[in-house]
């Protein structure tokens, strides 16, 4: 009777216990971490392998997030290049199969969206270009719209038990983020036409879809810290063609834009660039909304 008790027990305690997360995802980014997290919900657990205050380019594959990759079953990244510095090296020492390229396991999300600024030629005496084009698309919210698609699909294609629970969160991610953009638009019409100057070409998205005006780069070439010389080149371009705004992302240094805004009047502006980049940036939602009302409040 005692063990018959002791069994009843085990199993009422089983049963009451939360259902373990199906799927263990690892995403290279902020931005696809919180675009996971909307698909899946409750349906795995999610990390990001950087931070809003980190450049996604430059990361180190710390013994700490190999062995996240080591039990991942999804890595969600951006591609174009975009993690080349160290997303090899964290595929290969983490030893999972699972996550390596071309299989289900890893995504990226390059491959889904049409990418801009591909480069006519190729060579890194040229800075820090991409061949396939331009990796931030991100931050055109109509691009989410496209990956979520793709990635819904594939998390069903990795847990097809839960195919219906990532198709059903897709479809309400896609109606709100559909909804969300057309007021988005309707707030920045504004801003239409708005030259700015930007730190990085990483806005590039952005301007597109606001109809911004990119009218120079404080970096002489993508990814070379701007000098003190060629700061002081760039005041003379502004002078004969000036800007709002200078835009630059939370995790950039804010020297050089202030600098450039000081002298020149114009409105150094940062932007959170991803989740997390600024307090109010707390989903992808949010960070549209704040990313419009600090580019409307630098317009002012």
């Amino acid at each position: 009777m005692k063990r018959l008790i002791a069994s009843l027990l085990t199993l009422a305690a089983l049963a009451a216990a939360p259902a373990q997360a199906a799927l263990n995802v690892l995403a290279c980014t902020p931005e696809w971490a919180s675009l996971t997290q909307e698909l899946a919900g409750d349906k795995a657990r999610i990390a990001s392998a950087t931070t809003a205050m980190q450049d996604p380019h430059r990361i180190e594959a710390r013994p700490s997030l190999i062995a996240r990759a080591r039990s991942a079953d999804l890595l969600v990244c951006t591609g174009a290049e975009l993690e080349i510095g160290w997303l090899p090296l964290l595929q290969r020492e983490s030893g999972n199969a699972k996550i390596q390229p071309g299989q289900p396991g890893h995504f990226e999300a390059a491959a889904f969206v049409a990418l801009i600024e591909k480069p006519a030629v190729l060579d890194r005496a040229m800075g820090d270009v991409h061949a396939a084009g331009n990796p931030h698309f991100h931050l055109d919210p109509r691009n989410l719209v496209k990956v979520a698609d793709a990635l819904a699909k594939r998390l069903a294609e990795l847990d097809p038990a839960n195919a219906a629970h990532y198709e059903a969160r897709r479809a309400d991610f896609a109606a709100r983020m559909q909804a969300a953009i057309g007021r988005w638009e309707k707030e920045a019409a504004g801003l239409r036409g708005t030259p700015v100057v930007v730190h990085h070409k990483n806005w590039s998205y952005l301007a597109q879809w606001l109809g911004l005006r990119v009218v120079a780069d404080l970096e002489p070439k993508p990814g070379i810290d701007p000098s003190a010389a060629h700061l002081a080149q760039m005041l003379d371009k502004l002078k004969a063609q000036p800007a709002q705004m200078v835009l630059r992302a939370a995790y950039q240094s804010p020297k050089p834009s202030e600098w450039i805004a000081q002298r020149t009047g114009m409105k150094a502006v940062e932007l959170p660039f991803t989740v997390g980049g600024a307090p109010a940036a707390r989903d992808l939602f949010s960070l549209f909304d704040e990313t419009l009302a600090r580019l409307k409040a630098g317009a002012q």
